[in-house]
């Protein structure tokens, strides 16, 4: 079972390895650079090193990387499509020279553009970034949103949509975020609703697809499109959900990360929340 937590990275990748081994982790989700700023500081090949070495040692793992929030793929704007075709190109590369296997996007926005159009210049502009990089190892997933603004991906219609335009769909999965679904509309609080919600993900995407989760639980009520993530159990959707998914056989080797709150006592939440959801287990 693969449960960890998205770790900063003050002061090196490297650190965050550290950081998920002092909590108990098993699966790690990091940035790997300022992720609100376009420009990069390159990776030094020490670190990257050092970054491989934490991995082996730890019991290598699984990580993802989550791109830079200001990527937008879906942008009506050329400008915007120029920038974020460029920046995610090089967040792939940078993916791979650390010898991780998963990056995790969201859709894009629209920008008021309208859906059909957006969903069509997404997938060619992410084909376009993933020819540009030249790399061949790392999977790109497609992470469901809340629905908040004009935000693509928040029906899994629409992820569908985008793993089909697509012409890298081989190296394409899904990163199945909890408070994003509920917050979306999609209920997941009794085993009942969860089985309905995942039947539904199966006919349209394909659970197959779905190679990492992100376990939050919501502040917010059922399809209110707020992504605003809470504790494990002390949200909206309740233990019941989380314990369905910890025990659904289909997603036993599925790594699993939280993003709930950080508090400020060398990441104590973190490790309460992986304990927690490490108590769902039934074996």
């Amino acid at each position: 079972m693969y449960i960890g937590a998205h770790m900063p990275i003050t002061g090196g990748v490297d650190k965050a390895v550290e950081r998920i081994i002092s909590i108990g982790g098993t699966a790690l989700q990091i940035f790997t650079r300022n992720q609100r700023q376009w420009k990069a500081k390159p990776l030094e090949e020490q670190v990257i090193e050092r970054f491989k070495q934490l991995r082996q040692d730890w019991g290598g793992y699984p990580v993802s990387v989550h791109d830079s929030y200001l990527i937008n793929l879906a942008s009506p704007k050329p400008d915007g499509i120029a920038k974020s075709v460029k920046a995610f190109a090089q967040e792939l590369r940078r993916t791979e020279a650390l010898g991780i296997e998963y990056i995790v996007t969201h859709p894009g926005s629209h920008l008021g553009s309208g859906k059909v159009e957006a969903l069509e210049r997404y997938a060619a502009n992410l084909d376009q970034a993933i020819s540009d990089s030249e790399t061949q190892e790392v999977r790109i997933l497609i992470e469901n949103t809340a629905g908040q603004g004009t935000n693509l991906g928040s029906r899994f219609g629409e992820l569908a949509t985008i793993l089909e335009n697509s012409g890298y769909t081989d190296r394409m999965g899904v990163c199945f975020d909890t408070c994003h679904a509920f917050a979306a509309g999609y209920d997941l609080r009794t085993v009942e609703s969860c089985e309905e919600v995942f039947a539904r993900f199966d006919k349209l995407v394909g659970l197959d697809f779905i190679r990492f989760f992100h376990l939050n639980d919501c502040k917010e009520g059922l399809g209110s499109n707020k992504d605003r993530h809470e504790h494990i159990g002390q949200g909206l959707i309740g233990l019941e959900g989380f314990k369905y998914i910890i025990n659904d056989d289909r997603f036993s080797a599925v790594p699993k990360v939280i993003e709930t709150p950080k508090g400020d006592d060398d990441f104590v939440f973190d490790k309460r929340n992986i304990e927690l959801l490490r108590s769902l287990h039934d074996g």
